[in-house]
């Protein structure tokens, strides 16, 4: 039960970030996205995955500036939810722990953002080619994303009074 309470104040933290980010082209910077990857990493179980995969989508979805971006958000958080367990579950091998962090913030954010753009594309159309957002918004939030998530890692880190977390 505790995990999922500190789940869910992550997410929280997340959706007042997501929401005070300004967008860009109609396009928000997902901040959501990394306390949900944070989640995961945390606790990395199929149902945390799945929880933090659906609130973090609902959450997007009720703050989204992109046109129709409602149904999008859904899908992109809860397969991208299920793809970084799976990518965690793959480099918990790595011994570094740091490089393991950042390569989990820049690969789930490049998987969401395509998830996204490419559902946006099919359900409601994009306002902009889908190479000019993926390069535009995808790619710099990614490289943002790589650093924040390093930082808000070692904040829980510390509030939560362990050295490394365990998987």
């Amino acid at each position: 039960m505790k995990n999922y309470v500190i789940s869910t104040l992550l997410l929280a933290m997340g959706l007042i970030l997501h929401s005070a980010v300004p967008s860009l082209f109609g396009m928000k910077f997902d901040l959501l996205l990394v306390f949900m990857i944070l989640t995961i990493v945390l606790f990395p179980t199929l149902k945390n995955a799945l929880l933090s995969g659906i609130t973090g989508g609902i959450l997007t979805a009720l703050t989204t500036t992109f046109p129709g971006g409602q149904l999008p958000n859904l899908i992109d958080k809860v397969i991208t939810a299920l793809l970084i367990l799976l990518l965690y579950q793959l480099l918990s091998k790595l011994p570094n722990e740091r490089l393991r962090i950042l390569l989990l913030g820049f690969a789930g954010t490049i998987i969401s953002g395509s998830i996204f753009l490419s559902c946006a594309l099919l359900i409601v159309g994009l306002p902009a080619p889908f190479s000019v957002l993926f390069i535009g918004v995808v790619l710099p939030t990614a490289v943002g994303n790589t650093f924040i998530i390093l930082v808000v890692y070692k904040a829980c880190r510390i509030a939560l009074g362990k050295k490394t977390i365990q998987p």
